[in-house]
């Protein structure tokens, strides 16, 4: 299995995320991949839920990690991020949520040709829906990641 490096440490991951992905998130810290390390959620957009927007963080650094900080031939896609626990804990320093996530990717340029296939292929009597997932399957990467968040500041 791949490993993936580590994001750098990050002076502003607010503008850093702004600027690639053009979300206006209300955070600061880093990203996450220790308590010390900890993403720090500032605010909360009015309705959106807590866990939506660590969701959202942790498929962000998923897709900088695995696609846009490698190169084309080690790239990924159809990248997804699926809450498998949380843990809560409190301390003098904070309020932190310890959130594990299955992470699954496939290399770019098949999942491309998954994407092209399917497209050309539904809705045929000779496409095998089923092979064609199970093909997919196969070819998907998953990994565990946790992502700390440092919540204090919206409890």
């Amino acid at each position: 299995m791949p490993t993936f490096t580590p994001l750098q440490e990050e002076t502003n991951i607010q503008k850093l995320i702004k600027d690639t992905f053009d979300a206006d998130l209300p955070l600061s810290g880093d990203w996450g991949y220790s308590k010390e390390k900890s993403t720090i959620i500032d605010s909360l957009h009015q309705g959106m839920p807590l866990p939506q927007l660590q969701h959202m963080l942790t498929t962000i650094r998923a897709h900088i990690e695995m696609n846009i900080t490698q190169e084309a031939e080690n790239r990924y896609g159809g990248i997804n991020a699926n809450e498998k626990a949380r843990e809560e804990s409190k301390s003098d320093v904070g309020i932190f949520n310890k959130v594990t996530y299955e992470i699954t990717g496939i290399k770019e340029d098949l999942y491309n040709a998954f994407i092209k296939e399917y497209k050309e292929g539904y809705g045929k009597e000779v496409f095998d829906l089923n092979a064609h997932f199970q093909r997919r399957k196969e070819a998907t990467l998953t990994r565990k990641v946790i992502h700390y968040f440092e919540v204090s500041h919206i409890q």
